[in-house]
C-alpha cells in the first residue's frame, strides 16, 4: 500500500525531542527519514521509529562533502540545533539551497533564527509565549504540563505543518524554502483562542484560575474519586450540563440548582461536586456516565486499567469509553493512505550508524569510497564495528 510521503527524502540532523518528533511523524506516512548521528557518543532518542541512522565525524571534512551531496538529492533536511550551527558546518540554507533549489530546509530552534540563542527547555518557550501565565490555580503560581505544549505541539508537529505547507507550494514553483519552526513562536500561535478570549473580555476576564476553562467552573473540572483516582468533566452546553446534574443525582435535591453560569456560585458548587465523587469509585462513576452526554470521562492511564465495576447479576454492559489509554497512534487517521500502525518495540533506540553502508549505497557513491569514508574515520558502520568486537 502506497503511503501519503513515500515519495519524500528526509535528512534529520539527530537531536532531541521537537525534531525527532517532526521527522516521526513524516516517516509514519511512509516519509524515507534518515538520521544523521555523531558516532560518539549514544542516542537517548526514543523517537526513531521507521527511521534509519547514518553515523558520521562532523568534524571531518570528508563527512561534510557526503552530507552535502546527500542534501543535493533529498526534500527536507531537519535542523534542531541553536541558530549558526549548521552554518558553522558549512551546512547552512544558503549553501544547501544553491546546491538543491528544491530542498525545504526546516529549522527547529528555542526563541527562532533571528531571536536569543540562550538555551531553554519547554518550560522557558511556555513562559516567553505567553502560555504558562494562562495556566495554574487561582492565587498559585502557574503550572506547568509535561513537555507536550512546546516541544511536541507548538515545536515538532507546527515543524510537519510547514514542511507539508512548503511541499505543496513546491509543486506549483518548484522552489524549495527555509521554514523557521521555533517553540515560542509555535505556542504562542496555539494560545490564539485564550488570547482573543481574554483580550476581548469574554471568557477569560478574570484571574488565572476563576475562568470557565481554566479551574474556575465547578463543570470544567477534574475531581478525585473514593479510590484516590480521578473523573475529567466538562459539561459546558446547558444540555450537557442538564445530563450532568442528573446523574449526579442534583435534580432530585431539594436545594434548588443556581444559575450554571452563576460566577458567584461556582467555589460552593465545587465544593458540593467534591463531596460527591469522593462516594464512588472511578469504575462507579465510568459506569454511570459511560457513552451519556454529560461530558465525564475517566482520567486513564498508560499503565493502569480502570478495575471492572461489578454490575447487578444477570445485566450486560456494553463499554463506550475505554478503560486503559491507548498505545499512541499516528493521526489523524487518512481513509486510503493511513499511516503505518505502531507497535512498540522491545528496544526503544535506533542503533547509531546502523544502516550507514546501505545509505551511502543508495546515495550512489561507490564501494571503494564508501570502505576509505570507513578507513579515514568519517563515516561509521555498527555492524563493522561489532564484526571486531
Amino acid at each position: 500500500m502506497k503511503l501519503p510521503l513515500d515519495h519524500i527524502k528526509v535528512l534529520e540532523m539527530a537531536g532531541l525531542a521537537p525534531a525527532p518528533f517532526a521527522g516521526m511523524i513524516m516517516a509514519d506516512f511512509g516519509a524515507n527519514v534518515i538520521r544523521i548521528d555523531r558516532f560518539k557518543g549514544f542516542s537517548t532518542d526514543v523517537l526513531s521509529r521507521n527511521k534509519r541512522s547514518i553515523a558520521m565525524d562532523l568534524k571531518s571534512s570528508e563527512a561534510i562533502q557526503i552530507l552535502l551531496e546527500m542534501a543535493s538529492q533529498v526534500d527536507v533536511i531537519l535542523d534542531p540545533f541553536r541558530p549558526g550551527i549548521m552554518e558553522k558546518l558549512g551546512l547552512g540554507p544558503d549553501v544547501l539551497l544553491k546546491k538543491n533549489p528544491g530542498l525545504i530546509y526546516a529549522r527547529l530552534s528555542g526563541f527562532g533564527q533571528d531571536g536569543s540563542k540562550s538555551a531553554g527547555h519547554d518550560i522557558n518557550y511556555l513562559a516567553i509565549s505567553g502560555a504558562l501565565e494562562l495556566m495554574g490555580r487561582h492565587r498559585e503560581k502557574p503550572s506547568f504540563p509535561l513537555n507536550i505544549l512546546a516541544d511536541f505541539a507548538g515545536g515538532g508537529l507546527m515543524c510537519v505543518m510547514g514542511i507539508l505547507m512548503a511541499i505543496i507550494e513546491r509543486s506549483v514553483s518548484g522552489k524549495g524554502q527555509v521554514i523557521d519552526a521555533n517553540l515560542t513562536s509555535g505556542t504562542s500561535y496555539l494560545t490564539t483562542f485564550p488570547y482573543l478570549m481574554q483580550h476581548f473580555g469574554l471568557i477569560w476576564e478574570g484571574e488565572r484560575g476563576t475562568n470557565m476553562l481554566d479551574g474556575g467552573a465547578h463543570f470544567y473540572e477534574v475531581y478525585e474519586t473514593k479510590d484516590g483516582k480521578y473523573m475529567a468533566v466538562g459539561a459546558i452546553e446547558p444540555q450537557f450540563y442538564s445530563c450532568l446534574t442528573e446523574k449526579l443525582n442534583l435534580l432530585n435535591e431539594e436545594e434548588e440548582l443556581p444559575d450554571q453560569m452563576d460566577k458567584s456560585s461556582w467555589p460552593k458548587m465545587k465544593e458540593r461536586f467534591e463531596k460527591i465523587f469522593l462516594k464512588k469509585t472511578q469504575a462507579e462513576w465510568t459506569s454511570i456516565f459511560d457513552g451519556s452526554d454529560a461530558c465525564v470521562t475517566p482520567v486513564l492511564s498508560f499503565t493502569e486499567p480502570v478495575p471492572t465495576h461489578n454490575s447487578k447479576p444477570g445485566t450486560t454492559t456494553t463499554n463506550q469509553w475505554p478503560r486503559q489509554a491507548s498505545v499512541p497512534q499516528p493521526a489523524p487517521i487518512l481513509s486510503r493512505t493511513p499511516a503505518k500502525p505502531v507497535k512498540v518495540a522491545e528496544e526503544p533506540f535506533l542503533e547509531v550508524g546502523k544502516h550507514s553502508i546501505e545509505i551511502l549505497n543508495e546515495f550512489g557513491f561507490e564501494s571503494s569510497m564508501i570502505q576509505q569514508l570507513i578507513k579515514v574515520g568519517a563515516v561509521l558502520d555498527s555492524s563493522l564495528v561489532a564484526s571486531h568486537l
